[in-house]
């Protein structure tokens, strides 16, 4: 089960540097002009998770496998991007794609890097991009509208009165994350992959001495995330050059508390990401490995175990069941055994984020 984030933003706003940082390889060139990617980089990241290493300490396990999350580097997109400008239809294609966007917002003045606006203003390069954004749905809307308009049955008449209502609401302005929808509308929406749909994080980048405190820009970031119901998070990609070039894990940890951070901000991102995708974690926990693994929020176990394994969900007996809290202080599964922690979980049961499992099936 693959789930992604597209990282987005204009050019010249860190995205790259981020990336690199991110995934710690040279996949994207961090150049001081627009364009430097040209292909989107995709990178494999583990997503931070202190449990896993509690519960492979307590098993004794030879590896540790975290759970995994794609990032993509998108090109910078420029106003003008959806009728072709810079590298234009292209990126917005790829955007499509992804499952939810990490949206990289300059926070930063500096003389040594060009803004494609000449001036730093976070809120107007946020509205510059989705609004490119809103004009490539308005234009993948408009196409499928007059394919329906061909149509005459139940089906069609509903999705002709959800493209109406879509079209109004993007031609408002306004993202089509905030458009109140019915079911049936959310699941036509969804087979569509509009880009303004998707989830947004949207990650100040700020120099290296404001980022513990932020300044005015990503305090208006903040406040402008909000008001959409998103979240809103401060890097400074500088740092996590840094960070990511440290091969000692002591050396690295230390420098992050000398900055007066408690863990870096890739993890801040990395696990927003995961947040923002409605997410949750479960683990298996053995001699062999402690391995975390990812499932849809309110997911039932048979799917879960679907995950490991496609035989593991076709063959679904039950689920050996232990909460992360009990496994830790029971000292591991036989002692959760023991005290009588460990549950015998059918069908229906919903994974709870942190839950250790062992499922039984039959082959």
């Amino acid at each position: 089960m693959g789930f992604n984030c597209g990282i987005v933003g204009l050019p010249n706003v860190g995205k790259s540097t981020l990336f690199n940082a991110l995934t710690q390889t040279a996949a994207a060139q961090a150049m001081n002009y627009p364009f430097c990617t040209i292909e989107p980089n995709v990178g494999i990241v583990g997503v931070p998770d202190p449990r896993l290493y509690t519960l492979a300490r307590i098993a004794k396990s030879a590896k540790i496998i975290p759970t995994q999350i794609e990032i993509v580097d998108i090109a910078g997109l420029v106003k003008g991007a959806s009728d072709g400008e810079g590298l234009g239809n292209q990126f917005l294609g790829h955007i499509r794609s992804t499952d939810a966007i990490l949206h990289i917002v300059r926070c930063f003045e500096s003389s040594d890097i060009t803004h494609v606006h000449g001036n730093v203003d976070p809120i107007r390069d946020i509205e510059v991009v989705e609004t490119e954004l809103m004009l490539a749905d308005l234009e993948s809307l408009k196409k499928k509208q007059a394919s329906v308009a061909k149509k005459n049955n139940p089906e069609a008449a509903a999705e002709k009165i959800f493209l109406a209502k879509a079209i109004d609401w993007l031609e408002a302005g306004k993202m089509l994350s905030r458009l109140p929808l019915t079911k049936d509308e959310e699941n036509f929406a969804g087979s569509l992959h509009l880009i303004t749909k998707k989830p947004i994080l949207y990650v100040c980048n700020v120099n290296e001495n404001e980022v513990v405190t932020g300044n005015h820009w990503t305090k208006n970031v903040s406040e402008f995330a909000k008001s959409r119901n998103f979240g809103s998070i401060i890097v400074s990609a500088a740092i996590e050059s840094e960070i990511a070039i440290m091969t000692d894990e002591s050396e690295k940890e230390e420098y992050i508390a000398s900055l007066g951070l408690s863990e870096s901000g890739l993890s801040r991102v990395i696990r927003g990401g995961y947040d923002l995708l409605n997410l949750v974690t479960f683990f298996t926990a053995g001699p062999m490995e402690a391995r975390a693994w990812t499932t849809q929020k309110n997911a039932k176990a048979p799917t879960a175990a679907g995950v490991i394994h496609t035989d593991f969900e076709r063959g679904f007996i039950c689920a050996e069941t232990i909460s992360y809290h009990d496994y830790v202080a029971c000292g591991g599964e036989s002692g959760a055994k023991a005290a009588r922690k460990m549950r015998l979980e059918g069908k229906e049961y919903v994974v709870n984020d942190g839950d250790i499992f062992h499922f039984r099936f039959n082959v």
